[in-house]
């Protein structure tokens, strides 16, 4: 029988480093910029067309290389940065492995066009699929120039499995991040299919970050400073009022390097107890800087993933760094008892004290009406959708399970299960009774057991529909703001506004560009009059920027359902009987009252069978 093990081709063993290596388009950007980084580089131009796929292309003026440095570089762990094994515990450099272009030539059309300073003549070398087309002197600037062409052409599976553009071009920007906040004194100019993304000049770090994230957090950030024989740390931590959703803008950096940190994230996070609203999460820049022989970088291919000696003391360290900054720039609310709040009331023994008077008319109804003041039809049998005696279990009403819950051969079908009431004077099932669980939940009853719902999910929905009939007929309507609101974006979120101001100007907002990178908003629609207009922005924004495509009709349902969560009543409202019963009707009027827009459940069914087995 004939030996089976063989050794793999070096094109073979480039490819599957490649994999490990070269993950998408934005793997490729961090290893060239890195090594030009690593080069001296001063200044260096990042050129992206199509995400990516099309080109790469990264120049520097650094050190450049002789020919015979050129052609080994693409070699398989060939590296200037270490010799020997005790190298890699005091690594200083951001690649030391020898296996990025060696990855990256394997799964691409590579041109190198490279010179030293004391070079007549540089060297250009052509290389696809690990095999070297040609190499031959040429006239060059100093430094270096790549171009990676045609990314996984001669792997057409992984091609197929890259993202869309958008998602692409989005993790070629956070690439892009960590690197420009951890070199703020180098020149780096960002550009994505021939439009200047980034222009960054050398600054100091806090210039760097306003220039990256906006003028806005420039003005919320607090910074952060302690030196101690573990660890030294410098950086900047936001106010809580500059809190979101996602956790986009939270940076660690261990001697200029990137990494990913999941303990000490916990550490800043846990500064900020009861300083933030549930699901908020701060931003942070923070730097640490360490003795290179106390961490390990060498445990994972993206060398994002950091082990160090003494953690649980650094977790200490940071912790408190972070409280201290936030108590000394007074971002923690204190009381003051030296103030004399009587200061503005000027009272006299004759001054009569009268409680204050509040009209209000009982009989209002704010769900009794549709969006063009007519009275609202309701469903008369509302309680046959949920009878196991009409033939249908209580499963046949939910939605299948679904990557679109909107689906229209998925939704619930209302007119088909019920009637409704003509009747203009009709205001539902008078002997219907409402019960409210924890200001959070409301309880009522069905002919099969109870009903459970989720208020502020169910008003998401009401308002979710209601903003989407808005978007389709362009029927919005103005509230001016007294005094505009002036926002400076970042390059990112400029972008998403203007894809999207003139769907939003239709549907009530009054949004006009003053500046490069600043616009003004002059009005919002009645509905969200008596909301922080910035805070509806920045929820837009981070809706938005979850999104993979550009289509028109997602474009809107994106809108429609960022502006249904400000809009929608915060959980632990109370609420009256009527309140409970017209926002119950109003839901039933949905054209899906199961889900929220976004796939989360608003009612669940509890059948009687299941109440009483509890009492067997």
């Amino acid at each position: 029988m004939s030996d089976i093990i063989k050794l793999l081709s070096d094109s073979v063993a480039n490819q599957i480093a490649a994999g490990e290596v070269v993950q998408r388009p934005s793997s490729v950007v961090k290893e060239l910029v890195e090594n030009s980084l690593d080069a001296g580089a001063t200044s260096i131009d990042v050129i992206i067309k199509d995400a990516g796929r099309t080109l790469i292309q990264v120049v520097d003026n650094g050190f450049g290389m002789s020919p015979t440095d050129a052609r080994m570089s693409f070699e398989r762990h060939a590296t200037s940065k270490i010799s020997k094994a005790e190298d890699l515990f005091a690594i200083t450099t951001m690649g030391f492995r020898g296996e990025a272009l060696a990855s990256i030539a394997a799964v691409a059309e590579v041109e190198l066009v490279t010179r030293r300073a004391d070079d007549e003549l540089g060297t250009c070398i052509n290389i696809a699929a690990s095999k070297v087309k040609s190499q031959e002197p040429v006239a060059a600037a100093v430094g270096t120039n790549f171009k990676v062409r045609n990314l996984f052409f001669n792997i057409p599976a992984r091609r197929k499995f890259l993202k869309s553009d958008k998602v692409e071009y989005k993790h070629i920007v956070d690439e892009i991040h960590r690197i420009v906040l951890t070199n703020p004194s180098v020149a780096f100019k960002v550009v994505f299919d021939n439009e200047i993304k980034y222009q960054l000049l050398p600054e100091n770090i806090h210039q760097r970050i306003a220039n990256v994230f906006g003028k806005k957090l420039n003005q919320n950030l607090v910074p952060i400073g302690v030196e101690t024989q573990i660890v030294n740390i410098k950086g900047f931590v936001a106010k809580p009022e500059m809190s979101q959703k996602n956790t986009s803008e939270q940076f660690f950096f261990v001697n200029n390097r990137y990494m990913y940190h999941p303990y000490f994230r916990k550490a800043v996070t846990s500064a900020y107890d009861k300083l933030l609203p549930e699901g908020e999460n701060p931003r942070f820049f923070i730097y640490l800087e360490v003795d290179p022989s106390t961490i390990d970088i060498n445990i994972h291919p993206t060398k994002t993933e950091i082990k160090f000696e003494g953690e649980q003391a650094i977790y200490m360290i940071l912790n408190s760094a972070v409280k201290e900054a936030l108590g000394k720039f007074n971002v923690v609310p204190t009381l003051s008892f030296e103030e004399d709040i009587t200061r503005d009331a000027h009272f006299t023994s004759t001054t009569v004290v009268r409680p204050p008077v509040i009209s209000v008319n009982p009989s209002f109804n704010p769900f009794k009406y549709t969006d063009s003041g007519h009275k609202r039809d309701v469903p008369k049998s509302w309680g046959q959708m949920y009878d196991v005696n009409t033939g249908k279990a209580r499963d046949d009403f939910d939605l299948p399970e679904s990557e679109n819950p909107q689906n229209e051969a998925n939704a619930l079908s209302i007119q088909s299960h019920i009637e409704y009431e003509n009747d203009e004077n009709y205001s539902g099932d008078s002997n219907q009774k409402y019960l409210q669980l924890k200001n959070k939940y409301i309880l009522t009853s069905s002919h099969s057991g109870m009903i459970v719902i989720n208020q502020r999910r169910a008003h998401e929905r009401i308002m979710y529909e209601h903003f989407m009939r808005m978007l389709e007929t362009s029927s919005g309507v103005v509230q001016k703001s007294l005094f505009p609101l002036v926002i400076e974006l970042s390059p990112e979120e400029r972008g998403l506004l203007i894809e999207v101001m003139t769907e939003l100007n239709t549907i009530g907002f009054e949004i006009v560009m003053v500046g490069n990178d600043k616009f003004e908003i002059r009005g919002v629609p009645a509905e969200l009059a008596e909301m922080d207009a910035n805070a509806i922005i920045c929820q837009l924004f981070e809706e938005l920027s979850e999104g993979s495509s550009d289509v028109k009709l997602l474009l809107n349902d994106k809108i429609a359902i960022s502006l249904a969560k400000s809009a929608a009543m915060s959980s632990g409202v109370a609420l009256k009987d009527e309140e409970m019963e017209n926002l119950f009707f109003r839901l039933m009027s949905c054209s899906n009252h199961n889900y929220t827009a976004d796939g989360r459940k608003i009612m669940e069914i509890v059948d009687i069978s299941e109440i009483e087995s509890k009492f067997n």
